[in-house]
């Protein structure tokens, strides 16, 4: 989780003041290899940010170490069509736990495994809270309706909420609008010190990184029979309150929200963790609109994963 904002007293303050973006695609459609996706995101964020690039003393993908004025930061992925697979010839399954959890609660389906994670994490959801289908249709509806507005989304067609709750099933109450689309995109963001953006006259562009905070997979993941935990609520809670502790802000400070919405399901549950609501009041959250302009929040303004795309390394 990051919180970004204009103005702070921390030191060795970092901005972002550049960004780019490819288009996201879906696998197969266009003929372009992983340079040719990085090029074009790498050069948007260059152009963004109106620097050079031999202004740019480092360009990290995947890997961070040193200190630098001026960082770029690039992602990218080429997916092959259909569900995501995992090739673990020879090797442990990182994810044998999660299964092992889920299965012990609601067994396992022929149906791709992680629909199946997070739409059983929204059964239990269901079952626990009384939270509805309607509830997560109206995250997918919400989402395809942002997308239009984001040249850069995979789909950028608005749908009705009965076409959202009646298009094709992936696994229960999970249709496919509801479900992120493998994608191939890349994204790049340049990183630059206090100093730098005074050089280089960038304050007006420049957005402060305020906190970020990485959490694994915790014990509670897998220490009892919550699906909803094991997808990772406790996490996204932990890394939430870290951030909020670090910045000084409160739910209430924020106006705009990116955030993992894979799959309907846990756009909803990520609401409650990161205290957008009380545990178990994510669909009142829906209900209120308080996740769509004239709401709280605008979450998701991009369309979210579900709208724009899922190509792995850039998301």
């Amino acid at each position: 989780m990051s919180l970004v904002a204009s103005q702070s007293p921390l030191r060795n303050r970092v901005f972002v003041v550049g960004v780019g973006m490819t288009k996201f695609t879906k696998p197969g459609v266009e003929n372009r290899d992983y340079p040719d996706l990085a090029k074009e995101a790498g050069q948007k964020a260059l152009a963004d940010a109106q620097i050079p690039y031999s202004a740019v003393e480092q360009a990290c993908i995947g890997y961070v170490y040193g200190l630098a004025d001026c960082v770029l930061a690039l992602g990218f992925e080429k997916m092959e069509k259909g569900p995501v697979a995992v090739n673990i010839q020879n090797k442990v399954n990182p994810i044998d736990k999660h299964v092992e959890v889920m299965v012990n609660k609601y067994g396992l389906s022929p149906s791709p495994v992680a629909p199946q994670m997070f739409g059983n994490a929204g059964k239990e959801h269901m079952e626990k809270y009384g939270t509805t289908l309607e509830h997560f249709a109206k995250i997918g509806w919400k989402n395809h309706k942002h997308s239009v507005n984001n040249p850069y989304s995979q789909f950028q067609k608005e749908y009705s909420l009965d076409e959202v709750m009646t298009s094709r099933k992936i696994f229960d109450f999970l249709t496919v609008l509801q479900c992120c689309p493998t994608s191939d995109g890349a994204a790049a963001a340049i990183l630059a010190s206090e100093a730098f953006v005074q050089k280089h006259n960038l304050k007006p562009k420049a957005v402060e990184i305020l906190a970020q905070e990485m959490v694994t997979d915790m014990p509670s993941s897998f220490e009892g029979k919550s699906i909803i935990k094991m997808v990772g609520f406790d996490m996204s809670k932990e890394a939430a309150r870290r951030c909020y502790e670090k910045s000084g802000l409160r739910p209430s400070d924020i106006d705009v929200i990116e955030l993992h919405d894979c799959f309907s399901a846990n756009e909803l549950i990520t609401y409650e963790a990161l205290g957008l609501c009380p545990e178990g009041q994510g669909g009142k959250l829906v209900e209120r609109g308080d996740n769509t302009y004239g709401g709280k929040w605008v979450i998701n303004p991009s369309g979210g994963l579900i709208s724009k795309g899922h190509p792995l390394g850039a998301t």
